[in-house]
Formats: structure tokens, sequence, C-alpha cells
């Protein structure tokens, strides 16, 4: 994205400072954490303990994140200290972010504790600016969450004013210049060579000629003098969602019966049919979000194998998904406001159904069945195998979530009506060390040893010969590829069937391997 350097632009900041332990103090019982006892979380650095966040306690006794474990409990005996959990951190920033799309549908997120909202053109919808971060400060509150707000014409200003000013601003730029320079964020080296130079605060930089400072300093104190001043873009991956189909349902007063939660969700199920109706398309992927009086906010999701406008499954579907959450919904202090959007789309005609159902009925059937069970039960865990132009026999298949669908899959490979199939059902990877006795040179086996059971070669067809991918050498060199497979279907006196190979040839090898790679059914 880019930032005009105008007024036109409000950026929104909240920090917070202490997100890591106000999560910790809200996911810990009560008598976990003791009142006014100095808290840090710890995590391994190169073999050696380090806190990683501390409270305002500890901070207020001297402790900080990076700081030394031993040299922590030397300063402050009664630290109480708890496993850093960075994923659970994110993870709680995230939902954050979710619950702040009431206000914007452009988010980002920078670092593990700062939010940035883009709210140009939304902030007269809630009332002006200071009413935006009077709601915002209210709802972190209902969560136990400290958060520190500021707007700005630019990311960066907005950042730099929530972590180094302290009260209201009158004049921005003003306020931006008088910062510090550290609130430019560069490398400690730059920042301290800035000061030895007398450059203390942002206005002292912006004074001097760029070119002046690029050439002492480097062209990252330039680009950051510029992103600071609104003329350079920030390179801040917004989360938006332009061409998503949305559809909210707003409270009068905060809602905290899930049941009927799910009835409006039902009803904007309903509208977004119709909107895709209107489209002549379909919904691939559904969102519901279900935003809290208190800030927080819960996500579902649901995909689809194929295109829908079907209403009842696509309920069905977040129905399946909210029975196998491990966190079931929890409406706090209610719902003030539900919001559905399908961010997936694609072109749905209408079909025309033969009266007996014949294959497009069974093959809808499938596609239904997989949408359940991979709602159910995660869309990684339910696959389905797609044939790949590799002659290599571990090589000619892939897996890849059900639900994304067969589309631009390329027909398999098959033997002739009344030939044995080419390839074994069952196929071990990796190919499993066999004992055998075979002709030599190159001849095929007599005999073999797996899993401690002798069985006696009764018949066998081949040798298939399968090349090795030389282009995969690094040098390009044939002779420098993998040892080339003799392939063998062979057969024992019990009629049992199995696929093996010799690993190379007596000319590339002195001692070829043999290995079972495959059962026959």
């Amino acid at each position: 994205m880019t930032n005009e350097h105008s007024g036109n632009r409000r950026y929104l900041a909240l920090w917070l400072p202490w997100l890591g332990i106000e999560r910790l103090i809200r996911d810990k019982s009560a008598n976990a954490v003791l009142p006014d006892v100095p808290l840090a979380t710890v995590e391994k650095v190169k073999g050696a303990l380090r806190l990683a966040a501390v409270d305002r306690t500890a901070a207020a006794l001297g402790l900080h994140g990076g700081m030394g474990l031993a040299d922590a409990r030397v300063a402050v005996p009664d630290l109480m200290i708890f496993d850093h959990d960075p994923h659970a951190d994110a993870m709680l920033l995230d939902r954050l972010a979710d619950g702040c799309t009431r206000y914007t549908p452009h988010i980002a997120v920078d670092g593990i504790d700062m939010l940035v909202l883009d709210l140009t053109g939304c902030v007269h919808l809630f009332d002006g600016e200071a009413a935006v971060m009077e709601d915002v400060e209210r709802r972190m509150k209902h969560l136990g969450l400290e958060v520190r707000t500021a707007f700005a014409y630019a990311p960066d200003a907005a950042m730099a004013l929530v972590r180094f000013q302290r009260g209201p601003v009158d004049d921005e730029r003003a306020a931006v210049m008088r910062l510090p320079v550290a609130a430019l964020r560069l490398e400690k080296e730059c920042e301290i060579a800035l000061g030895r130079a007398g450059l203390l605060t942002i206005g002292d930089v912006t004074r001097r000629p760029l070119a002046a400072i690029a050439a002492r300093f480097g062209e990252n104190a330039v680009k950051a003098i510029r992103r600071m001043t609104g003329e350079a873009a920030t390179p801040l991956a917004f989360r938006t969602a332009e061409e998503a189909l949305t559809f909210d349902r707003r409270f009068a007063e905060p809602v905290a019966r899930t049941a009927y939660v799910l009835e409006q969700l039902d009803d904007l199920v309903g509208q977004a049919m119709e909107a895709l109706r209107a489209r002549a398309d379909g919904g691939r992927r559904f969102e519901a979000l279900f935003f809290r009086s208190d800030g927080l906010t819960r996500r579902l999701i649901i995909e689809t194998g194929a295109a829908t406008r079907d209403a009842g499954a696509v309920m069905r579907l977040f129905r399946e998904r909210i029975d196998t959450l491990d966190d079931p919904l929890d409406p706090g202090f209610g719902y003030d406001m539900v919001r559905l959007s399908v961010p997936v789309q694609q072109p749905l005609a209408a079909k025309q159904l033969r009266l007996e159902g014949g294959q497009a009925l069974a093959r809808q059937q499938i596609e239904e069945l997989i949408d359940r069970l991979s709602t159910r039960l995660g869309r990684e865990r339910v696959r389905r195998f797609r044939p790949r132009d590799s002659h290599i026999p571990e090589r000619v298949q892939l897996t890849f979530p059900a639900i994304e669908g067969v589309a631009g899959e390329t027909e398999w490979t098959t033997s002739a009506p009344g030939n044995p199939p080419l390839r074994p059902l069952c196929l071990f990877n990796p190919p499993q060390l066999i004992d055998v006795i075979a002709e030599v040179p190159d001849g095929p086996p007599h005999r073999f040893r797996w899993r401690k059971v002798l069985h006696e070669v009764t018949r066998f067809e081949g040798p298939e010969r399968i090349a090795s991918e030389w282009w995969r050498a690094r040098d390009g060199n044939p002779a420098h590829g993998a040892p080339t497979r003799d392939y063998y279907r062979v057969e024992d006196r019990r009629g049992r069937r199995f696929w093996i190979f010799r690993h190379g040839l007596y000319e590339e090898k002195a001692h070829p391997g043999w290995y079972l790679h495959g059962l026959f059914a």
C-alpha cells in the first residue's frame, strides 16, 4: 500500500505493552498468580534462560526482556516465572485484530504487541477519533488488557506516538518531531551514532539534508525518516477482503444466548445466498465472526469442495464446526454483532440433473460427505490422491486436502483390461530392505527373505528398468544420478504377489541392494 503525505490519511496504533503477562493472568487460575508479586515469562536463548516479558511491577524493579534469569533472581528473589508461549500471545493478538474489524477492514499486526488500523474514511461512523479510542480502551479493559492508542497521518508516526508520547497531542507533526531518534526503530549502532552526532530527536534528523544522512548513517535511516513523515510507504501487510461479500447483524443490547445468535447467522447465510444467486456465483469459503461486547472476537471458517448456494448445507457445516470446537463458543458479557463473509467465490451455473440422478448425484453426495468430514476432522486430515507426471514410483502421486476439489486433475495410468495391475495397491515408504538369492549378473530373484520369512519365487515378470532423474544431479551428469532400478513383479508358492527391485546394476555398484517396494492385492 502507499501512504500519501496529507492529513487525509488516518491511522490508529494500538500498543499492548503488557500483552504476554496479561494473557498469562487471563489463562491462569486466581491461585496460580499471586497479587502484587512481580511476574515474568522465560524462554531459552542459546542454551540460557532469559526473561521474555515482564509485568509492570517487575519493570519498576529494573527487570526487562532479554535479561538473564539468574541476574533477575538476584535482583528480585520473589520473582514468579512462567514459560513463555509466543504462539498463545500471537493467537490472542490475532483475535484482537479480528475484533477491530468492527472499525475497519484494514488492519495490520506489527511485532508481538502492536496493531495498526487504517481508519481513513471510517472515523465519522463512530462520532470522531476520540470516540473510537474510548471504545477501544473500554473493550480492552473488559478483557483485562491495557492498551495505549494514538492517531496519526502515517503508520510509523502513529506507532511512534503511541510508544513515546504521553498525554494528548494538539499538533501531530510537531509532536513527532519532538520524539527521540529511538522512535525511528533503527539498528542500535545507527541510533548511537545519531546521538553522538548531536541528533537527539526526529526533528534534528529531518532538518539535515537527506543526502548527508544517507552518506553518514545509511539508506535505512533515510527510509525511516520518509516513512515517519508519510512520504514513503510503510512495509505493513494490511489484512483486507475487498472482494468478499459481507453481511452484518448488530444488536441493540448484548445477546448472551448463542442459539439466538446462530439463528441470526442462519438469516445472514440466506442473504448471502441471494446475493450469490444474483451474481451467478457460489461460495467456496464462509467465515463467521462473533463480536463480543468486551472486544474479543471468535472466528469460524468452513470450506466446501465445490461452489454452493445451499444455505442449509452451509449452516449444517457451521454447526458441525461448532460441535468440534475444543474451546466452545462463550458469549461472555454477550455478543453485540455477528458478521458473515464469503471471501472465496466461483461461478456456479444452474444444473439439470437426470431424472434417475446418475453419476452427477453420486458425485454430489461424495462432495457433501467430504465437506462434512473436513469440517469435523480438519481440512488437512481428509486427503485425496492426484497423479503427477513422474516415472519414479514414489513420485507419481501426491496427496492434498480433499476439500480443495479435483479441478484440472489428470487421468490415472491403468493397465489394459484383463491384465494384472502395473503398480501395487500398497506402496512402502521407504522401501524395505530384503535378502535375495538371484541370478547374476542382473538376473531375476529366486527367493527372498522379508521380515524373517523366506519366500520362494514361483513366477516373475520383469525387469522393468527405471532410470534415475539424472537432471536432479547437481552437475546434470547422468552418471552422477541415483542408481538404476530393475523392478520385478513376483509371486511366491502361496500366491502372494510382491513388487521388488534391485537398486543398481553391477556395472554401477559392486553390491546392489534389493528392496521390497509394494504389495499387490
